[in-house]
């Protein structure tokens, strides 16, 4: 069951319940969310930018642990819709949704997983994919699928060119440097933490 309150800036904020709630717990979320007014209807008409279904806010794993701070129970999920007056606004794909509408169905998610991918030539995933992993690590990944006796799945080899890509800088910092011949004594991690000793 889902909750929607009015805020006083007009946003819309649902509260994902397990079970119906009493009447104290619902004033308590009334006072918690600034005296918002409970929306009796289990459907709302308008156009709202909130967050993907599929992905659960820090704001809301916040709040919903307030709310269990509150003695409240049953909470699942809390998230923040806001009231577009565009009929093409601007919103960020990535984390938010435009939503003709709000209902009992906007936490619902009905997709299913994409099936698991073996990979068969590394090497040609990588260019396929434009994961920029090198030939070292192309060799390494080999190497690894033949020590466990299996292919590597897509997630795993996603997951190492995320790791080991440049903007993920974990390789470089960790990395040791050689310098005119000479190596130098501490990683770059080491000479940022060395500033907080």
């Amino acid at each position: 069951m889902i909750l929607f309150f009015e805020g006083t800036s007009k946003n819309l904020i649902a509260a994902g319940t397990s079970d119906k709630l009493p009447k104290k717990d619902i004033e308590k979320l009334i006072w918690l969310f600034g005296e918002a007014t409970l929306i009796t209807s289990e459907k709302i008409g308008g156009i709202f930018i909130g967050p993907r279904k599929e992905m659960v806010t820090p704001w809301s794993t916040n709040a919903v642990e307030i709310t269990q701070n509150m003695g409240i129970n049953g909470i699942k999920r809390i998230e923040e819709f806001h009231v577009s007056g565009l009929k093409k606004p601007h919103f960020d794909p990535m984390l938010q949704s435009l939503y003709t509408g709000l209902d009992q169905t906007i936490f619902t998610i009905d997709k299913l997983p994409d099936p698991v991918i073996y990979i068969d030539n590394i090497n040609e995933y990588n260019q396929k994919e434009g994961l920029a992993l090198n030939n070292e690590e192309i060799a390494y990944l080999d190497k690894l699928s033949k020590s466990i006796g299996r292919k590597l799945t897509d997630s795993e080899v996603f997951g190492f060119s995320q790791v080991n890509s440049e903007h993920c800088r974990h390789k470089i910092f960790n990395g040791t440097f050689i310098l005119s011949g000479k190596e130098k004594e501490a990683t770059l991690f080491q000479m940022i933490k060395a500033t907080t000793k």
